[in-house]
Order: C-alpha cells, then sequence, then structure tokens
C-alpha cells in the first residue's frame, strides 16, 4: 500500500473518531429526557394547567398571567382549564386523577390542602393525592369596613363590637373560604362577637359593605380602588406584616390583636408520580417568571405579590398553615352547607 494512501486513511478514521467522541460528548451534556415521558424531551405536547374558580378571579387571573410566560419559556402552550366548583375539590381531583407525565398541572390557593379536608366530606387529600411544586404568589388580607363606621382603626372597631356583642357583621365570600377564615381568625383574636354574612365571591360581599349592609370584610385585595377613593375604610391588615401598597398601616397584631393574620397564598401541584427533572425544572422556570417586570405589574394591579419558594419551603408552609386552619375549623365550628 503506497505510503500517502495510508497516511490518507489515518486521517480518515481520526476525523471519524472525533465526530463519534462528538456526538457522545452532546448526548451526555444535552439534557435528559425526564424519566416517564417516553425518551421524549419534556415537554412534549401543550401543558394543561387547571384551575378551581372560574374565569376573571385572582386565581384564574394569576394563572393566565404565568400561562403566558412558561409558554414562553418551555416552548409549548400552556393552557388553562377552569374547572370549578367545592373550593377547589373538583380542580384537584381532576390532577389527581390525570397522567403523572408532566403535562398536566393545577393552580389553587393553598386551602385546597389546608382547609377544605376539615370542611368536606371527600375522598380527596390533597397532601397524599398531590405533590406540591411551587407557590405562585401571595395575597394579603385587608380589614376593610363601610364608611359610614364610626371607627378609624381596629381597636375602635374592636370597641363598637364588644359595646354591642351580635349586632356587627361581617361579609364574606363564601363559607370555608380564606376571607371567611381570616376573619373568624380577627374574631378569636379579638374576643368579639360578631355575625357572619357569606355571599357568593369576593365582589359580591364588598359590594354590601359598600353599600352598608355589613359593617366590614376580610378582602383579598380587590377593594384596593375604593380605600384609595374614600369609598370604604382600611382599618388594618389581617397579615403578619405590613402591606407593601399601604406601608403606613398596621397590622391588626401591631393594634394589639395577636393571632389575626392570614395570607391567601398560591401554589402548583402535580399528580403524584411526575418525574423530579419535570417538577425541578418547572419550580425553576415559575421562580424565573415571578422576577419579570410584567408579571411583577400585573400581579400588583391583583393587589398580590410574585412571592414563590422551593419544594420543602413550600410543604412547610402547607403544614403550618394546615395546622392553624384544622384548629380553627374546629373551634368555630365551622360546617360547609
Amino acid at each position: 500500500m503506497p505510503l500517502n494512501t495510508s497516511f490518507a486513511r489515518l486521517r480518515m478514521l481520526a476525523v471519524t473518531g472525533c465526530t463519534a467522541m462528538a456526538f457522545a460528548t452532546a448526548a451526555q451534556t444535552a439534557s435528559p429526557s425526564p424519566a416517564g415521558t417516553g425518551g421524549a424531551a419534556w415537554p412534549g405536547k401543550p401543558i394543561r394547567v387547571v384551575v378551581g374558580f372560574a374565569p376573571g378571579g385572582s386565581t384564574d387571573v394569576m394563572a393566565r398571567i404565568l400561562a403566558q410566560s412558561l409558554s414562553e419559556s418551555l416552548g409549548q402552550t400552556v393552557l388553562i382549564d377552569n374547572k370549578p366548583g367545592a373550593s377547589g375539590n373538583i380542580s384537584a381531583a381532576e390532577v389527581a386523577r390525570a397522567a403523572p407525565d408532566g403535562h398536566t398541572f393545577l393552580i389553587a390557593p393553598t386551602s385546597v390542602e389546608t382547609a377544605n379536608p376539615s370542611l368536606f366530606k371527600s375522598t380527596l387529600l390533597p397532601s397524599r393525592d398531590l405533590t406540591p411544586v411551587a407557590t405562585v404568589g401571595r395575597t394579603q388580607m385587608y380589614l376593610v369596613a363601610k364608611p359610614q363606621l364610626p371607627a378609624k382603626d381596629v381597636r375602635e372597631l374592636v370597641a363598637l363590637a364588644k359595646a354591642k356583642p351580635g349586632t356587627f357583621s361581617y361579609a364574606s365570600a363564601g363559607t370555608g373560604t380564606p376571607p371567611h377564615l381570616a376573619c373568624e381568625l380577627f374574631k378569636q383574636a379579638t374576643g368579639t362577637d360578631v355575625q357572619h354574612v357569606p355571599y357568593r365571591g369576593a365582589a359580591p360581599a364588598l359590594q354590601d359593605v359598600l353599600s352598608g349592609q355589613a359593617d366590614f370584610v376580610c378582602d383579598p385585595g380587590i377593594a384596593f380602588p375604593h380605600i384609595r377613593t374614600g369609598k370604604a375604610k382600611l382599618l388594618g391588615i389581617v397579615s403578619a406584616k405590613r402591606s407593601p401598597f399601604f406601608p403606613d398601616v398596621p397590622t391588626v397584631a401591631e393594634q394589639g390583636f395577636a393571632g389575626a393574620n392570614l395570607d391567601i397564598w398560591f401554589g402548583m401541584w402535580a399528580p403524584n408520580g411526575t418525574p423530579p427533572e419535570v417538577l425541578g425544572r418547572m419550580n425553576a422556570e415559575l421562580a424565573k417568571a415571578l422576577t419579570l417586570p410584567a408579571v411583577k405589574s400585573r400581579y400588583a394591579d391583583l393587589g398580590a405579590e410574585p412571592v414563590t419558594m422551593n419544594t420543602p419551603e413550600f410543604r412547610k408552609l402547607l403544614t403550618d398553615e394546615g395546622t392553624v386552619l384544622s384548629s380553627l375549623i374546629a373551634r368555630q365550628k365551622i360546617v360547609v352547607d
């Protein structure tokens, strides 16, 4: 064999070997396909996010804000599927039954796990039947009174209520909802006897406070325009800390009544068995989305904060909140009709 032919063959083998090594290295460094997704890259099809409340509410709007960002970062359409009913239990059951392939998730208030099991007779137990992914935001609760109420803060409201037990009333978004539970915590912390008037949603509850039919409400943030125009009185923040939207208004605890604090946290859950690689990726994408200026701005329009937690922190929040709310529901004998 001629010498130049041997060199040519050796050079061809070297190039072929380098190419093979390059492909092998690329295969090793590429993102692995999550187990349980059939070896395909995730997401391999549109992602469905189930929301247990009607379109236009805080949970739905928050989910749609995030869906837009996630669609861009994941390269797949993220669809919102509204399944309202039973304070989120219907949507939670839907996700618990879904295939754990990383293409179905739930966005709901944390009360679906922390309060609903104590309020509803159901075979669903979210702490057992769903896997938490991350928090996706928070709204605080605001003690908002009718404009005619002769009280300018929580202390004066409590004094009025104690002077005439059973004659004052508060409106809520419905029995067992977070605004109802927040006002029950307020009653417990202040030792007041105030009547509960449930409505079908936060908007009609607020409307009857504005019209003077009910004395106050624990509002999840929809009263902001009315507070700013003087059509409603903001007496205090029903939270562990002051609101960034009203930093000069003290919390209920700061006004002398510890224990009256309940934020509405919103979170994402997945069906049990969803690959951990998918859960980790979704957690990271949510955290990234919540830092975007456009997302922060749209959350602020809802009176919400784009606060996220990793999975262990989220689990602790669920455990702690569940302990407080299950105890409250039992002590106050709260029953959903």
